[in-house]
């Protein structure tokens, strides 16, 4: 069973198409279409039901799909294991980011990274950090750099690189003062906009306002935090963002909640890492607070 045709399977059944699918392994739908049906004809089985325009998994894809992915993530792993025997820095490091850390902490870490290391061909996905740290533990990226869990996976090695200090903000017309202290029963009295109530970053702050017995008004949430600061700048409630993202538009409120949370690299524990991404962790480590 070739491991390429593998591949494209397992891409058709992640984006429900075989066109956005032949999209992202820059091939020709015809080609794609055939791997699957050659596939098919091996296994003497349909793997996927075909209605109009929309493709499911069949009971026999459902049963392939992870069987697939351990075969590509074991290739994968003999691969590395025999590139570590060199010192070579080459081949390809398929690691996610957040679009913030994408935007504020990496730039300048990649820019040295390819100029360093150009026989690396770098596959960066954009993605929340919860499921990125999903992924990895499913073992389909190699690392993530982004925003930690509170509580630590059994499977996953964090690595602490930045600490955000997250301060709570609202428009500079916002109705809650920046002048005097405002005591969280008065803050909590008003509308907020946060991150999704799945992020890392929404659980580190209900944890800490549930310790003290109060509960958030929510007005609006997004996963984003450029869309979120924006909300906030509008006047749609205050927000809590990371403090590189303070902007004129924005007031610090002076409150007795002080909030952080860690930035950093995410592995799997049982996987050898490439020398790709020994490097990337290396270079990440020299930005370090």
């Amino acid at each position: 069973m070739d491991i390429h045709t593998l591949s494209v399977f397992i891409e058709v059944a992640r984006s429900g198409s075989f066109s956005r699918a032949a999209e992202n392994l820059y091939l020709t739908q015809p080609a794609v279409s055939k791997r699957i049906a050659a596939l098919e004809n091996e296994l003497s089985a349909p793997l996927f039901n075909r209605i109009g325009r929309h493709i499911s998994l069949t009971e026999a894809g459902e049963i392939l799909l992870p069987k697939a992915l351990q075969m590509i993530a074991d290739a994968d792993e003999m691969q590395r294991a025999v590139n570590s025997l060199s010192d070579h820095v080459g081949g390809k490091l398929l690691m996610a980011t957040s679009h913030h850390i994408g935007l504020h902490r990496l730039p300048g870490i990649l820019r040295n990274f390819s100029q360093s290391y150009p026989d690396v061909e770098l596959d960066i996905r954009f993605m929340d950090s919860e499921v990125a740290c999903q992924l990895v533990e499913q073992g389909e990226l190699e690392m993530a750099i982004v925003t930690l869990p509170t509580d630590k996976p059994e499977k996953l090695q964090l690595e602490h690189l930045w600490t955000d200090q997250l301060k709570v903000v609202a428009a500079t017309d916002h109705p809650l003062p920046s002048e005097r202290h405002v005591p969280l029963d008065e803050l909590t009295a008003y509308p907020a906009v946060l991150p999704g109530p799945t992020t890392y970053t929404r659980q580190i702050l209900e944890k800490a306002f549930s310790r003290l017995g109060l509960q958030l008004t929510v007005n609006m949430s997004t996963n984003y935090l450029e869309t979120l600061k924006m909300l906030a700048e509008t006047g749609l409630g205050w927000s809590v963002i990371p403090h590189t993202m303070l902007s004129s538009e924005l007031k610090i409120i002076d409150c007795e909640m002080k909030l952080t949370r860690h930035l950093g690299a995410v592995t799997h524990r049982m996987r050898t890492l490439s020398n790709a991404a020994k490097a990337m962790l290396a270079m990440a480590n020299q930005s370090r607070d």
